[in-house]
């Protein structure tokens, strides 16, 4: 059935009448839910910081989560103490909970404990994306980053980033389920910034490119294992993948010079041993969300590849601008030292928090919010007196 799916959405495939009849109803409901926000008798709820939502129009993997952790990473050597939240697909926990290194994966599902993994950062999980932010909240966080968060209305937020696959774009531009679409591309035009990932036809107005880089594999079964992909070149591999586009990382492998036979699955999948053993005998390859899952199940000759996103140097500059541009965000920042309220002085680029006489800068559009970056004003300044 997924097969044919993606067929139908991407493979120029008819689309059925039922499919279409189906769409027009979940067009419908969707419509009706923005109205009910619209008027008020849906709220949308802070978690009493500023939020930055990344996510996507369409169904399936865009790039999402590689580029929330390189806003983690970014927003965190800025002075900006980051919580991450995410839904938990998959996951066989209930209610809200926090992620650890070492969480169960069952528990939290896999992209989570790869964030909690990689990030180093508060991350947790929840169907109420505003509990699990007011949980980081709670523990010190003063920015929170929504994995996968555009359609969850129900969570206030100050910035948006949508995700574009480039190779794949809006597929047949239908709404689900006659095409891959969760909202209307014209969507994007309230969004902070459209990013592109990769190289393909799709295109929006005043995107920015992003690329997702991996050079090196690491062995699944933890034992520290490493060796460049390059260094593999004309090799035969099995490769599985059980994400959003399995295409695109065999690709990714074929790039690289390695003869790829290729697995998918679908989306979360929770693999069994008989999903990594195969006739030949040749190392299985996968991604990193699959090996979080794999560990207990993998052989010396199972290996995953992280990938990282990356950004040409103005692209990057250009992506946080567009994200604190928004006043609203700007408005809502609290001084990282006593937590009380900052005043936004645009003549001067800063942030100022008269209870600790500070002055933060804004450079290139951006707040830089550590303290020793932050000016001591002295108690007659004029920016302590507006």
């Amino acid at each position: 059935m997924a097969r044919w799916l993606q067929g139908v959405w991407y493979g120029g495939g008819r689309v059925p009448v039922l499919l279409r009849v189906f769409s027009w109803l979940f067009a419908l409901a969707a419509a009706k839910r923005r109205l009910l926000y619209r008027i008020g008798l849906f709220r949308s709820l802070s978690p009493g910081c500023p939020v930055l939502v990344v996510g996507n129009i369409t169904v399936g993997g865009t790039g999402k989560t590689p580029l929330t952790l390189w806003l983690a990473e970014a927003l965190t050597r800025r002075g900006f103490r980051v919580g991450i939240v995410l839904r938990g697909y998959g996951r066989t926990g209930t209610g809200v909970e926090r992620v650890h290194p070492d969480s169960e994966v069952t528990r939290v599902g896999d992209e989570a404990l790869l964030m909690a993994q990689r990030s180093g950062l508060p991350v947790a999980v929840g169907a109420d994306r505003v509990a699990a932010a007011r949980l980081l909240v709670s523990g010190g966080a003063n920015l929170i980053l929504a994995d996968d968060g555009l359609q969850h209305l129900a969570l206030a937020r100050q910035s948006e980033i949508a995700v574009i696959d480039a190779s794949r774009g809006f597929g047949n531009g239908l709404l689900l389920p006659a095409g891959p679409l969760r909202e209307r591309p014209s969507r994007l035009k309230r969004v902070s910034a459209v990013v592109l990932n990769g190289e393909g036809p799709a295109q929006w107005p005043g995107a920015l490119r992003m690329h997702l880089h991996g050079a090196q594999l690491r062995a699944v079964d933890g034992s520290g294992r490493r060796e460049d992909l390059g260094a593999w070149s004309g090799r035969s591999v099995h490769a599985v993948a059980g994400i959003g586009h399995p295409e695109r990382f065999f690709a990714t492998l074929e790039q690289a010079g390695l003869k790829v036979k290729g697995h998918a699955f679908a989306d979360h999948h929770q693999y069994q041993a008989a999903d990594l053993n195969f006739p030949e005998s040749l190392p299985v390859l996968m991604t990193e969300k699959d090996a979080v899952k794999c560990r207990t199940l993998a052989g010396p000759e199972c290996w995953y590849l992280p990938v990282v996103a990356e950004f040409a140097e103005d692209a990057a500059a250009e992506l946080l601008r567009r994200i604190f541009m928004e006043a609203r965000l700007l408005d809502i920042l609290a001084c990282p030292l006593c937590k009380g309220p900052l005043t936004y002085e645009r003549t001067q680029s800063v942030l100022v928090c008269h209870a600790d006489r500070l002055a933060f800068p804004i450079r290139d559009g951006v707040p830089i919010m550590l303290e020793e970056e932050a000016r001591l004003l002295d108690s007659g300044d004029p920016l302590l007196e507006r």
